[in-house]
Protein backbone atom coordinates (compact mmCIF):
# COMPACT_ATOMS: atom_id res chain seq x y z
CA UNK A 1 0.00 0.00 0.00
CA UNK A 2 2.97 2.49 0.26
CA UNK A 3 1.67 3.67 3.56
CA UNK A 4 3.56 3.53 6.73
CA UNK A 5 2.23 1.09 9.22
CA UNK A 6 0.06 1.78 12.12
CA UNK A 7 2.19 0.42 14.62
CA UNK A 8 5.11 2.56 13.61
CA UNK A 9 3.17 5.80 15.17
CA UNK A 10 3.87 4.67 18.63
CA UNK A 11 7.60 4.05 17.90
CA UNK A 12 7.36 8.05 16.65
CA UNK A 13 5.93 8.99 19.75
CA UNK A 14 8.27 7.46 21.94
CA UNK A 15 11.11 9.58 20.16
CA UNK A 16 9.33 12.07 20.60
CA UNK A 17 8.32 12.13 23.90
CA UNK A 18 12.63 11.22 24.95
CA UNK A 19 13.30 14.22 22.56
CA UNK A 20 11.47 16.37 25.26
CA UNK A 21 12.50 15.04 28.29
CA UNK A 22 16.36 15.04 27.24
CA UNK A 23 15.71 18.82 25.73
CA UNK A 24 13.88 19.64 29.10
CA UNK A 25 17.25 18.49 30.75
CA UNK A 26 16.53 15.33 32.43
CA UNK A 27 15.86 12.05 30.29
CA UNK A 28 13.71 9.11 31.73
CA UNK A 29 16.92 6.91 32.55
CA UNK A 30 17.91 9.71 34.73
CA UNK A 31 14.51 9.51 36.79
CA UNK A 32 15.88 5.50 37.02
CA UNK A 33 19.05 6.04 38.32
CA UNK A 34 19.60 9.12 40.03
CA UNK A 35 15.36 9.18 41.64
CA UNK A 36 14.90 5.05 41.69
CA UNK A 37 12.10 6.22 39.76
CA UNK A 38 10.35 4.14 36.71
CA UNK A 39 8.29 5.55 34.24
CA UNK A 40 6.12 2.87 32.80
CA UNK A 41 3.30 3.60 29.83
CA UNK A 42 0.06 3.26 31.65
CA UNK A 43 -1.85 4.15 28.03
CA UNK A 44 -1.64 5.01 24.53
CA UNK A 45 -4.38 6.61 22.20
CA UNK A 46 -3.41 7.23 18.95
CA UNK A 47 -5.80 8.93 16.54
CA UNK A 48 -5.08 8.07 12.15
CA UNK A 49 -5.80 11.61 10.10
CA UNK A 50 -3.91 11.09 7.07
CA UNK A 51 -1.79 8.15 5.54
CA UNK A 52 2.14 8.96 6.05
CA UNK A 53 3.40 7.57 2.72
CA UNK A 54 6.95 5.64 2.33
CA UNK A 55 9.36 8.43 1.63
CA UNK A 56 7.95 10.86 3.72
CA UNK A 57 9.85 12.77 5.98
CA UNK A 58 7.81 13.06 9.35
CA UNK A 59 7.53 15.50 12.30
CA UNK A 60 6.82 13.60 15.53
CA UNK A 61 5.83 16.65 18.71
CA UNK A 62 5.16 15.56 22.48
CA UNK A 63 3.57 18.25 24.33
CA UNK A 64 2.53 18.65 28.56
CA UNK A 65 0.75 20.98 29.42
CA UNK A 66 -0.26 20.55 32.75
CA UNK A 67 2.77 19.53 35.55
CA UNK A 68 3.00 15.42 36.25
CA UNK A 69 1.68 14.62 39.68
CA UNK A 70 0.84 10.99 40.03
CA UNK A 71 1.07 10.54 35.97
CA UNK A 72 2.35 12.58 33.26
CA UNK A 73 -0.31 13.19 30.28
CA UNK A 74 1.39 13.87 26.98
CA UNK A 75 -0.08 15.13 23.68
CA UNK A 76 1.66 13.77 20.60
CA UNK A 77 1.24 14.48 17.08
CA UNK A 78 3.10 13.09 13.57
CA UNK A 79 2.77 15.42 10.31
CA UNK A 80 4.26 14.94 7.03
CA UNK A 81 6.64 17.45 5.14
CA UNK A 82 3.28 19.57 4.37
CA UNK A 83 2.61 19.58 7.65
CA UNK A 84 -0.57 17.56 7.14
CA UNK A 85 -1.49 15.76 10.68
CA UNK A 86 -1.01 12.14 9.96
CA UNK A 87 -1.78 11.32 13.63
CA UNK A 88 -2.24 12.66 17.05
CA UNK A 89 -3.06 10.62 20.47
CA UNK A 90 -2.11 10.91 24.29
CA UNK A 91 0.39 8.67 26.29
CA UNK A 92 0.14 8.56 30.26
CA UNK A 93 3.27 7.90 31.83
CA UNK A 94 2.84 6.89 35.59
CA UNK A 95 5.58 6.39 38.25
CA UNK A 96 6.52 3.21 40.26
CA UNK A 97 8.84 3.10 42.31
CA UNK A 98 12.18 1.05 41.58
CA UNK A 99 12.54 -0.95 44.29
CA UNK A 100 8.96 -1.90 45.29
CA UNK A 101 7.24 -1.20 42.23
CA UNK A 102 4.67 0.61 43.74
CA UNK A 103 2.88 3.84 42.45
CA UNK A 104 4.72 6.85 43.68
CA UNK A 105 4.13 10.69 42.63
CA UNK A 106 6.26 12.25 39.68
CA UNK A 107 10.19 13.30 41.29
CA UNK A 108 10.32 16.88 42.81
CA UNK A 109 13.16 17.81 40.69
CA UNK A 110 10.93 16.44 37.35
CA UNK A 111 7.91 18.72 38.60
CA UNK A 112 10.24 21.77 38.85
CA UNK A 113 11.88 21.03 35.75
CA UNK A 114 8.16 21.11 34.06
CA UNK A 115 7.08 24.12 36.34
CA UNK A 116 10.30 26.11 35.49
CA UNK A 117 10.75 25.26 32.13
CA UNK A 118 7.04 25.16 30.28
CA UNK A 119 5.88 28.06 32.90
CA UNK A 120 3.08 26.03 34.30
Amino acid sequence: MAVVHHSNYIRYFEIARDEMMVQLGFPIEKCEAELGVLVPIVSVECHFRHPARMGDVLTATAEVNKVPMAKMVIGQAVYNQDGVLCAEGTVILGFLNKETFMPTRCPEPVVKLFEEKLNL
